[in-house]
């Protein structure tokens, strides 16, 4: 089959905007791996997204997906041109979001009769089908993805879509070639690599840093935890907004240098198997990728109790769950797994067998298969 993937951003052609954020987003990363989860099952996939910059090519080969950037402000007219020249024989559209653009997909789609599957990543994209002209054709997709409870619950609340054409379903992660636990030979060796202090406690935080990821709580409980046991570091990975960076090198002057922050890195799952906890105080998320990740390689995670981790984290069972803000909860959940090395051993157990439960995109596949198809 022929799978037309359509998402508002994909390879920008900038890795970071001005502000210092990188531009590659978790729901870009979620449509790579889909397409390249169809081509491996023998179907012909491309993406369509729309283009930013000057310089980037309208068509390449990215990866060896078949990538499409459509050019502003004629983008409806383009699409159409596709769909009947280049793109003609698609046999099912996957929405990521809802790019704008993406409403003229919907009614080429109903016009010639073709499955459109919506997938909602974010609570922002949560619509109402009674507001603006695009939000009702957004609702006259055929099946619905919902990666989260607090999604799924918001999109019933919010349009007439039936209940049985949403799907609560995790866009899921590569849990045996690339997120997986490493034996303590490996972990030391990935330390020495990465020059982390061997005999420290690792904290790993390893999400984009901006506001809204919490980072002035993750300070703030930094400051606790430092305070009452010096025996531990905490590691930030990932770029981010440039004064929120600098602000955490301060702070790790002023605290014996017992913060390392690496800025963006090609391979995050090294650095998830090299710590020993995981800790993400975000505002809100749609489902939390990088908690995604570190459960899969077997680390106890602490994060806010928000929709989208605690779809994630089972309390008290793979981790723990603070309050949205609560430094002294998070602190508190901190130096409990450390000073408990039996707990944070049992917590790792749970993590690694729920990811390869319920968080493995190979065997989610199937499903997303299904639904895309209209099966």
């Amino acid at each position: 089959m022929k799978i037309g993937i359509i998402i508002k951003n994909f390879a920008v052609g900038k890795q970071f905007d001005k502000s210092g954020v990188p531009n590659k987003s978790g729901a870009e990363f979620h449509a790579e791996n889909h397409a390249l989860l169809f081509k491996e099952n023998g179907n012909s996939v491309y993406i369509m997204t729309k283009k930013t910059y000057f310089f980037t090519k309208g068509r390449e080969l990215f990866n060896g997906i078949d990538l499409v950037r459509l050019h502003d402000p004629f983008r409806w007219l383009e699409i159409f041109i596709r769909m009947f020249t280049t793109h003609k024989n698609t046999d099912a559209f996957y929405i990521i979001g809802t790019p704008k653009f993406a409403v003229w997909i919907i009614l080429y789609a109903q016009f010639m009769k073709i499955p459109v599957t919506l997938s909602l990543t974010s609570k922002v994209e949560i619509f109402s089908s009674q507001n603006g002209w695009r939000n009702k054709i957004f609702a006259k997709c055929n099946n619905y993805i919902a990666i989260s409870k607090e999604i799924k619950r918001g999109l019933i609340e919010t349009t007439s879509i039936e209940e049985n054409k949403i799907y609560l379903l995790p866009q899921g992660i590569d849990t045996e070639n690339r997120f997986y636990p490493v034996d303590f030979e490996q972990k030391m060796n990935l330390r020495i690599n990465y020059n982390i202090p061997a005999n420290k406690t690792v904290v790993l935080f390893c999400a984009r840093v901006v506001e809204n990821k919490g980072i002035e709580t993750l300070k703030e409980t930094w400051e606790k935890v430092y305070y009452t046991n010096k025996d531990m570091i905490l590691l930030v990975v990932g770029g981010g907004v440039t004064k929120l960076l600098n602000e955490l090198k301060e702070l790790s002057l002023q605290l014996e240098n017992s913060i390392i922050i690496t800025g963006e890195v090609p391979k995050t799952e090294e650095y998830y198997q090299l710590s020993d906890i995981y800790i993400l105080p975000s505002w809100y998320e749609g489902l939390s990728t990088s908690t995604m990740e570190a459960l899969s390689c077997g680390l106890p995670c602490i994060g806010s109790d928000i929709g989208g981790i605690n779809d994630l984290i089972i309390h008290g069972e793979n981790g723990y769950l603070a309050k949205v803000k609560n430094s002294d909860e998070f602190a508190e959940y901190v130096l409990r797994l450390k000073n408990n090395e039996e707990m944070r051993k049992e917590f790792s157990r749970k993590a690694r067998l729920n990811a390869e439960k319920y968080l493995d995109s190979h065997k989610l596949f199937s499903e997303l298969n299904r639904i895309i198809k209209n099966r």
